[in-house]
């Protein structure tokens, strides 16, 4: 008689999920409070009994494969309906952990303060904020919701614009009676351009901006554009920045208003299924909400 595979073991398949989330063996071991090698061995048992591999390693960590993310999708309909069985039906849909990966700039302005209003309507609700200025990935293991800027090519994967902004050019009013105003595009070749360390810059459209403007002296560089908004107000130069911060800045005034700016906008990405898991679903209306409110109120103080 034919035999049948074998079933899948619950706790395999868990482990298989918290890796799947987390991108890492030892930081879902960590969480689980097993050793590394049960993580192992779990991983393992699960691609035995599924007949292939559910996750593939990458220089960012554990991604998951078109076989491990039907593992998860079936994963994630378990812990919720043993969450259901524990906490009864009446329990906030909207908890457990979130995990977000977005921008510096973004997550300041944005995120964090979308993210505390989140979590006093949901307490039960854990969100991670983790940094990122970089390509969407194409597997999103590790993260709930990517941050992005510029439209991403992806496969598998959901993703919508969340908002527009510019790249502008910014100075202190000292700085510009120093060292004089730039009438043209052109005449920035005589101002340091304070901006990303173009060796380190991964995403094309910041790396688009640069290449629109001319070359400039030795100015300050860094890949923190909080650092550009500061050295920029200490009188490094004219700052690239996203007009969301330099217009907030009572120390900068624009530079070349009205010719020169550079259109941008920042992209929700999660994985196919994530906008239909409640704490995704949550976390992405609150992060829209909270940027239409900001908007209307920047409008309005105009």
């Amino acid at each position: 008689m034919p035999t049948s595979a074998p079933e899948p073991p619950l706790d395999a398949l868990m482990t298989f999920l918290s890796v799947a989330r987390l991108g890492r063996y030892t930081a879902a071991a960590e969480v689980l409070g097993v050793n590394h090698s049960t993580v192992s061995r779990r991983i393992a048992a699960l691609e035995s009994a599924m007949g292939g591999r559910v996750l593939v390693r990458t220089t960012g960590g554990w991604e998951v494969t078109s076989l491990g993310r039907r593992a998860v999708a079936i994963a994630e309909r378990i812990e919720a309906s043993v969450r259901e069985l524990v906490q009864g039906e009446d329990t906030d849909a909207v908890h457990g952990m979130v995990r977000v990966s977005a921008p510096d700039a973004f997550t300041s302005v944005f995120l964090a303060p979308a993210m505390t209003a989140l979590r006093r309507e949901h307490p039960q609700l854990a969100v991670e904020l983790l940094s990122a200025t970089q390509r969407v990935r194409q597997n999103r293991s590790g993260v709930d919701l990517e941050i992005v800027v510029g439209r991403p090519q992806v496969l598998r994967a959901y993703a919508t614009q969340i908002c527009s902004y510019a790249l502008r050019l910014y100075a202190t009013p000292e700085h510009l009676a120093s060292e004089g105003v730039p009438a043209t595009v052109a005449e920035l070749s005589g101002h340091p351009l304070v901006y990303y360390v173009e060796s380190s810059l991964q995403v094309d459209e910041l790396d688009r901006a640069l290449q629109e403007l001319p070359a400039s002296p030795p100015s300050v560089r860094s890949t923190s554009v909080f650092a550009h908004v500061e050295a920029t107000a200490a009188g490094a130069g004219i700052g690239i920045l996203p007009d969301f911060l330099g217009d907030a800045d009572p120390r900068l005034v624009r530079v070349l208003d009205g010719a020169w700016a550079h259109p941008l906008a920042y992209w929700a990405v999660a994985r196919d299924e994530g906008p239909r898991n409640p704490a995704v679903a949550a976390t992405l209306q609150a992060i829209t909400e909270h940027i239409a409110a900001a908007q209307n109120d920047s409008e309005g103080a105009r």
